[in-house]
């Protein structure tokens, strides 16, 4: 029943720009937007849409915005947009980028007049609130940009890898209760429709019983040939590390590194989210 729903998914995708050669438009266009169910993937791994087991958010970050002032002089700016994981869609990234280059040849009388129109344009495609803040260079805050994750990696570990389509079994627990802090620079998962390669870091804290490194570690690897958007690729490592493990509190961010100006962060947790903690970048970001 899934692998039709994916099936149907996958046929529904092809009315949209993913995987096509695509002419820019000269001129602002929200029709671009690309909206894509959440529910469908969650339904695989066993969440129901009116019972999610984590609180979170999608962070994007788009360094390639820009737009002309009234006197058709280019104004460069990046943009931080951001929304909660209980929106029943997400907004396809490819048709993202391209409804952002429609504004490149668009008069807008100021950076706040683009960032309502990305707000409203995105509220109607995503079906909840958006939160877009567009950061003109002379204005720019500074924002941290840190080696790696806080915490323990656990790359260094010398362990046999042969599975590349994900592998929950290998996540197993002792006895010891334990808080960790762990992250791995090695996840890789390929998109869902054009099967382009997705390179990210993923942290994982969690409180409960310990969760073996080794384990953990292969199951990471384990998603290199695995095809899913990044959403859910942090949601389907949230639940079954849950089911698999457990935990009495778990948190697991992704941080994803940028194709076409844009990259993707999501975050999913037990507990409640203080947005202004993920307000940084990783190094290959």
């Amino acid at each position: 029943m899934h692998d039709k729903k994916n099936e149907k998914h996958q046929d529904d995708t092809k009315n949209s720009a993913l995987g096509k050669k695509t002419s820019y438009e000269q001129s602002y266009n929200p029709k671009l937007l690309y909206q894509i169910p959440r529910a469908a993937k969650r339904q695989e791994i066993g969440v129901e849409p009116d019972k999610l087991p984590f609180k979170g958010i999608d962070l994007w970050n788009h360094y390639e915005v820009s737009w002309l002032n009234q006197k058709g002089k280019p104004i460069v700016a990046m943009a931080e947009i951001y929304y909660d994981c209980a929106s029943p869609y997400i907004v396809e990234s490819k048709s993202l980028k391209l409804y952002f280059n429609s504004f490149n040849n668009t008069k807008f009388t100021s950076g706040n007049d683009l960032k309502e129109a990305v707000q409203k344009d995105l509220e109607k495609i995503i079906g909840s609130d958006v939160h877009v803040i567009i950061n003109e260079l002379n204005q720019f805050k500074n924002i941290g940009i840190l080696s790696s994750f806080d915490g323990e990696c656990i790359d260094l570990l010398d362990v046999d890898c042969d599975t590349y389509m994900v592998e929950p079994s290998y996540l197993k627990t002792g006895s010891a209760i334990v808080e960790e802090f762990l992250y791995s620079d090695l996840l890789k998962s390929n998109c869902l429709v054009t099967n382009q390669p997705d390179w990210g870091s993923v942290c994982i804290a969690y409180k409960g019983k310990e969760i073996n490194q080794e384990g953990l570690l292969k199951y990471i690897v384990s998603f290199r040939n695995h095809n899913e958007f990044h959403e859910q690729c942090i949601e389907r490592i949230f639940v079954d590390i849950m089911n698999h493990c457990q935990p009495e509190s778990l948190t697991v961010y992704g941080r994803y590194t940028r194709r076409g100006g844009l990259d993707i962060n999501p975050y999913r947790s037990t507990e409640k989210v203080n947005i202004q903690d993920l307000f940084f970048r990783l190094v290959r970001q």
